[in-house]
């Protein structure tokens, strides 16, 4: 027998949300509050209301989506929400098909080729789950395919009238930080790249849900888990709150927006680095392996330095050696800089195994990455140091730059090897310790 399903009053009050005139809507707030549950649900109604319609749920990594939605939520929805849909779930494809011909596509933004499948179709509906995993240039290739015209049928008294679905963009998160590009976008209401007022705030619409909202569909020991965690945990996974954005931070985003060139007008540079920071890798390419920071950073005429190109990867060193060599011959390049703590004369046979004679200068690490990060930080500020382009995920590393040190996820390869490079550019302009060395720069 099948529990008769009812909708929490805050689930009730997204519904509501949901069915306003906003394009772009999501839902935020703590662990198990009811978000994916509710989102699913909306956009199977949307499906069954239009025949023949397409809708996709995105997370960053297909297992996860795979563990959560599809084998959890999904199947959850469809038996407590549409006792009598019989839905076929496609594991071949990753898909499953709605009675009357619709399909949910299901993909995750790390398999490149799920993803192009997916995102090779036109949808009624995009649901970014987990979106504070998703990078804002994934979000905005996701929206391009938002473009499905399809008509809904609506009963009315006099009979049934046809209509056109709006196209919908559904997102849901554990609130992250206030420097996420979620934030801006649906709290702040602000473009995460300019950092300009939106022209149509009313097209972003949000809600905080919370574990407490869903009490009656989870454990009293869930709940007191959640309040024992840390503080920090506590605000996000519990209380939904947004954590404010690194107090501390050596690198702000208002400066990296400020003094970025988007438009291709740069001056010509009177030297040229490729700085490489090769962390760990296996000896072949494998997805496992640690990503290697290849940075390629410019010295304008104008007396600033620019960040060229991003060329960072995953791959064994034979692969980045050879991106490397090809971006000092693709920029006519100096010198490749390289970081020697980890590897020493390896790191050198690489380069010039790749391209003979390349010229090679081995820096070293002596002090803690903060410090060697907060001179580059500065001359970002004043604009001496500017981006040419986007590079998002360089970015972010060096958002998580703090005073005591890199508090970011992972290894920040990139930044790091930004900075190497920034360093070789101004070595005049990064203080020298009291013995002669300038910080985290001894050249070998």
């Amino acid at each position: 027998m099948t529990t008769a399903f009812e909708p929490t009053p805050k689930q009730i009050e997204a519904q509501s949300l949901l069915a306003g005139d906003a394009t772009h809507t999501m839902l935020f707030g703590g662990s198990r509050s009811g978000k994916t549950f509710w989102l699913t649900r909306a956009l199977v109604m949307r499906g069954l209301k239009a025949a023949g319609s397409s809708h996709a749920i995105l997370r960053f990594r297909f297992n996860h989506l795979r563990q959560s939605v599809v084998e959890q939520t999904w199947p959850a929805v469809m038996s407590l929400c549409f006792p009598g849909v019989v839905a076929t779930l496609d594991r071949e494809l990753w898909r499953a098909r709605l009675p009357n011909d619709s399909f949910v596509w299901f993909g995750g933004l790390d398999d490149k080729e799920r993803v192009e499948k997916v995102l090779g179709q036109e949808h009624a509906t995009i649901y970014l789950n987990e979106c504070s995993q998703i990078s804002y240039d994934s979000r905005n290739v996701a929206i391009t395919r938002l473009a499905q015209r399809v008509d809904q049928e609506i009963a009315r008294p006099s009979g049934v009238d046809r209509r056109p679905l709006r196209t919908r963009m559904f997102y849901d998160c554990n609130p992250p930080n206030k420097g996420h590009w979620t934030y801006r976008l649906f709290v702040a209401k602000q473009d995460p790249l300019t950092g300009r007022a939106l022209p149509n705030p009313g097209d972003y619409a949000s809600l905080r849900m919370n574990p407490e909202d869903n009490a009656r569909n989870l454990s009293p020991e869930y709940l007191q888990t959640l309040k024992s965690l840390p503080w920090r945990d506590q605000q996000r996974f519990l209380l939904g709150e947004w954590a404010d954005a690194n107090p501390s931070a050596l690198f702000s985003e208002i400066a990296l927006d400020k003094w970025r060139s988007t438009d291709g007008a740069l001056p010509p540079m009177t030297k040229v680095v490729v700085a490489v920071d090769p962390s760990g890798s296996g000896d072949v390419d494998n997805l496992d392996n640690d990503e290697i920071g290849i940075v390629v950073c410019g010295l304008g005429q104008d007396g600033n330095g620019y960040v060229l190109e991003d060329c960072s990867l995953k791959a064994g060193p034979a692969t980045w050696g050879n991106v490397t060599v090809s971006a000092w011959e693709r920029h006519l390049a100096n010198v490749v800089v390289a970081e020697t703590n980890f590897g020493g004369e390896m790191v050198k046979h690489v380069i010039q195994t790749a391209r003979p004679r390349t010229p090679f200068r081995a820096v070293s690490a002596s002090r803690g990455k903060a410090v060697r990060a907060e001179p580059i930080a500065a001359l970002f500020e004043t604009g001496k140091c500017r981006l040419a382009g986007e590079f998002r995920k360089m970015e972010s590393e060096l958002l998580g730059f703090s005073s005591s040190g890199y508090i970011g996820e992972g290894s920040p390869n990139r930044a790091d090897a930004m900075i190497w490079g920034m360093c070789e550019l101004f070595p005049g302009l990064v203080r020298r310790d009291a013995q002669g060395r300038r910080p985290g720069y001894a050249v070998t």
